[in-house]
Formats: structure tokens, sequence, C-alpha cells
């Protein structure tokens, strides 16, 4: 297990330089193929955050204070909302149950939403018309909302924050800088409220595999801010597209 998400986050952090995908729209399924869902998302988190923490110390002082407060503050409202509803649907009954041999499988609510986003944002990196998806400027507060809900509910956010930043007129690292802090602010939110509601899944005890997994996606960025050139491969984004769906419909038929 450590082998395979450490090799992931690695990979994952590597191309999320030119692949157009996030660490944890990559990372989440990982975890859960190991994990119970609510704890991959939980995981996933952690590592998130750190990873961006470490992104912050570096650009955080480009950030645009304007856009923190009017994009970054709905995005915490929305975060914590999210991160409220996986808890609630985490805590549903199976839709139903079915067996193949000596197994049993479970589908389930929060099995089958996390799995409509997985396979909805992996669309939204492959699709042209999704892919190239731009918000005017008047509809910050409300994609605040969006992007952060969907952040605390399954951990996907990045898409959504840039399709309404993307015409703010903000430099390039205003931009990026901005992207990271609102990410943070958003991890910072649902985190609490994962540990507060999913520890006695025992998220801590964990350690071993967070320092891991966190390790690999610092080397990935590291490497891949020295050696690789910000461009984007159409197969590398296929490949993962193709990697998130599969994993999404062994979700919805409760295989994992």
């Amino acid at each position: 297990m450590e082998v395979i998400v450490g090799l992931t986050a690695f990979l994952a952090s590597l191309l999320t330089l030119f692949s157009g995908f996030g660490l944890g729209t990559i990372l989440t399924p990982v975890f859960g193929l190991f994990f119970p869902l609510n704890i991959a998302v939980a995981l996933t988190g952690i590592v998130h955050l750190l990873n961006n923490v470490f992104k912050l110390s570096l650009l955080g002082k480009n950030a645009s204070k304007k856009h923190l407060l009017s994009f970054g503050l709905p995005s915490v409202a929305g975060g914590l909302l999210g991160a409220w509803v996986l808890v609630r649907i985490s805590e549903m009954p199976p839709l139903c149950t079915w067996q193949w041999g000596s197994h049993t499988f479970e589908v389930t609510v929060m099995k089958l939403c996390i799995a409509f986003l997985m396979i909805l944002f992996a669309l939204m990196e492959i699709v042209p018309a999704l892919n190239r998806l731009e918000f005017g400027k008047g509809h910050l507060t409300a994609g605040g909302l969006l992007s952060g809900f969907f952040g605390g509910l399954s951990g996907h956010q990045g898409a959504l924050r840039t399709a309404f930043l993307i015409n703010t007129g903000l430099s390039k690292e205003a931009f990026i800088a901005t992207g990271v802090t609102i990410a943070c602010m958003v991890d910072l939110t649902r985190l609490p409220v994962y540990f507060t509601r999913f520890s006695s899944q025992d998220i801590a005890g964990q350690w071993r595999i967070l320092l891991i997994a966190t390790l690999c996606a610092f080397a990935g960025a590291y490497l891949g801010a020295r050696f690789v050139r910000k461009i984007t491969f159409a197969a590398v984004r296929w490949i993962a597209a193709g990697m998130i769906v599969a994993i999404a419909i062994l979700l919805i038929t409760g295989i994992i």
C-alpha cells in the first residue's frame, strides 16, 4: 500500500504541473482502494493541505487580498457545508447490496456522489468545451461557494476555482498565489470537520502513509519544477481520466 500511494502522490504532484489534474483528483481514488471513501477524502485533504502550505511559503505574498475576500471567504463557507454533507451521507445506510461468491458489496449514497464528481471533474479536464469553461467577474461569490462546497464534499475544488478566477485580471503570479491560498483556506475549514466526525476510524493513526504521501508529493513538485516543461500532454490527460472513470465505476457498483 505504501509503495502504491507514495508512487501515486509523486506522479500526481509531478503531472499536475502540466496535465491539468489536481493532486486530490488522482490521489483520492487511490486512497479509496485501501480505506473507506470518507477516510480517503480526509487523508487526501491532509496531503493536499501540506502540499499547498509548501507552495504558499513560496508564493503566498503575491495573493490578491481583494479576491481572498470576494472569493476565498465564500469558499470557506462552501467548504464547511460540503464537509458537513460528506459526514451526513457517510452515515446513510447502503442503498443496496449484492454478492459475488463469498464477497458482499455495498452501493451507498456517498460512493455514488463521489463517483459522479470524479467522472464530472475528469471530463472537465479532457472535454474541450468543459475545459475552457469560464465565468464573469460578477459571479465570484457564487463561484466561491460552489467550488468550496465541492472541495469540502470530495476535494474537487481546483477546476471550478480556475474557471471563476481566470477572467478576473490577475497576473499569473497573483492568480497562482490566490488559488493556492484559497485552497489552504478550504482545507483548513474541512479537515477539522473530518477529524471530529471521522475520528473513530482513526485518521491520525495513518501518520505513516500520510508522511510517505506528503514527502513523495513534495519530491514530485520539486522534480517537476526543475526538469519538466509546463506543457499539456493530451495522452497523459486521457490516461489519467480513464483511470479515474474506471475507479468511479467500481465505486458505483460497490466493488470498492
